[in-house]
């Protein structure tokens, strides 16, 4: 079997990440000060197709004095930070979703400081404060959250008389009441990196927002390559106690790290497990779809006073530093920020999901899904959780080390701190190619050019004469074993 590779790296990724959408105007390049007629052009990088659904027909509603250019890029850091090593200019405004400042340092200097913006001003500061640099500057900010916690399937709650509970110990009693009928408790996609990092970060919420954890991860956000931040000696080996004995009391059994997300969906689906990990949007989608009545419930703490939600911002938004060396261009951007991070704004980025908001002036309903929650959105336990690349990988490898019995709670810790301090990524495959021109998606008399580029480099790249596959959408980098 031949080498497994990194295939693809898109400039302006495939098939629909090629597609340069613009507003009233046609196609042009995706930066420059150039203004068409009277209006000013802004270009915008979309770290997903499903932000073309209802957000960017309502900015050229709202701007009808702007030109957009708006591309859908890669959800990723490294393709910024590509784009800069091939000398190439930022988009004037970009997103991403998968986001830390830890990954995003390395760009700090080709992007605006938005402290002192109107925009900035209309969070609560303790969202913008894991976003600050030592500097004081904020160059991110966090577009409406997603809601990713517990999932319950409130039909089975109802047709068994089973209370929805309210703390960690009548959640445990709950998952017992369960399984005493021959249902699981809980149960989730333990395979996967983010529900790793989720689970282990939600169990430890109290402690990770402590002021000793609000501290350390302002340490770890600001490092730099000659001071790396390891793991302190108070929040996180009670992090790893709370997780090891989490995994005890939702009865994880060996085996069930490589439980993905079909099966445990399904088993959900079919009234055979009560609870989840899985978001807000997930529970209004299987309600619609599947017409199982779900609802959130959060982390739980000793009391109710003690739960909290896992939250993350459906996307981080930032500036190219180059907007400042036009003052109408500025002007223009600066309003659009102000547009999206209004009531209007995210409900037009959140399309119809339940969400929430890290701003002070802004109401977006609860939907039934986040009934059961409302405490926590009340009082603002809203956690954000730590996303760079490297927790991502090495909560999957220690959790994963932690469920087959390998590491108990402190073994657990002095390897994730290890790994942290010198962290090497050892999923990270060679590039073999880079692909730096836009082709269409439009499939015309000979197919489609941006699906025949992707065909015409996998057949070559295994030397073969023919390449058969499906015609897809792709918005990050291609593998290929």
């Amino acid at each position: 079997m031949k080498k497994r590779k990194r295939l693809i790296t898109l400039l302006l990724a495939f098939s629909m990440a090629a597609t340069m959408l613009t507003g009233c105007g046609g196609q042009k390049e995706a930066t420059g000060k150039e203004k068409k007629g009277d209006k000013v052009s802004i270009s915008m990088y979309m770290w997903d197709r499903s932000m073309f659904k209802e957000f960017t027909p309502w900015l050229e509603q709202k701007f009808p004095e702007i030109e957009f250019t708006f591309v859908q890029s890669f959800n990723t850091m490294d393709y910024y930070k590509d784009l800069l090593a091939r000398g190439e200019s930022m988009p004037d405004i970009i997103t991403c979703r998968r986001f830390s400042l830890n990954d995003a340092s390395p760009l700090s200097d080709y992007l605006m400081d938005l402290s002192k913006t109107d925009a900035a001003g209309t969070f609560y500061s303790s969202y913008l404060e894991v976003n600050r640099e030592n500097s004081g500057a904020i160059r991110w900010l966090p577009m409406c959250a997603e809601v990713d916690s517990i999932m319950a399937n409130k039909d089975l709650f109802d047709a068994y008389d089973i209370p929805i509970p309210t703390n960690y110990s009548e959640f445990l009693s709950t998952i017992d009441a369960f399984e005493e009928l021959g249902i699981k408790g809980f149960q989730t996609d333990w395979k996967y990196d983010y529900t790793c990092l989720e689970t282990m970060q939600g169990c430890a919420i109290p402690e990770l927002m402590s002021l000793e954890g609000t501290q350390w991860r302002m340490d770890y956000e600001s490092e730099t390559l000659d001071n790396q931040v390891g793991l302190d000696d108070k929040v996180w080996p009670q992090v790893f106690k709370k997780y090891e004995q989490f995994l005890k009391d939702v009865h994880f059994e060996p085996g069930d790290e490589e439980l993905d997300f079909t099966p445990v969906t399904d088993s959900y689906l079919e009234g055979k497990t009560a609870m989840i990990r899985a978001t807000a949007a997930m529970a209004d989608s299987v309600k619609a779809e599947n017409g199982v009545n779900s609802v959130i419930l959060p982390y739980f703490g000793e009391t109710s006073k003690d739960n909290w939600l896992l939250t993350y911002p459906m996307c981080q938004l930032a500036v190219s530093k180059q907007v400042e060396e036009d003052k109408e261009k500025k002007e223009a951007v600066l309003d659009v920020l102000m547009a999206i991070f209004s009531e209007e704004g995210q409900k037009a980025v959140a399309a119809g999901t339940s969400v929430l908001s890290y701003n002070k002036e802004v109401h977006i309903e609860a939907g039934d899904s986040l009934q059961f929650v409302q405490d926590c959105i009340d009082s603002n336990h809203l956690y954000m959780r730590l996303a760079s690349t490297e927790v991502f990988g090495i909560s999957q490898d220690v959790a994963h080390k932690m469920m087959t019995g390998e590491y108990d709670a402190e073994g657990a810790y002095k390897d994730f701190n290890a790994q942290i301090t010198d962290y090497v990524n050892e999923e990270a495959e060679e590039i073999l190619f880079t692909q730096k021109n836009a082709y269409s998606n439009d499939f015309g008399e000979h197919g489609s050019p941006a699906a025949s580029s992707l065909m015409n480099t996998l057949r070559k790249a295994n030397d073969d004469q023919i390449a058969i596959g499906f015609r897809s959408s792709r918005s990050s980098a291609i593998s290929m074993s």
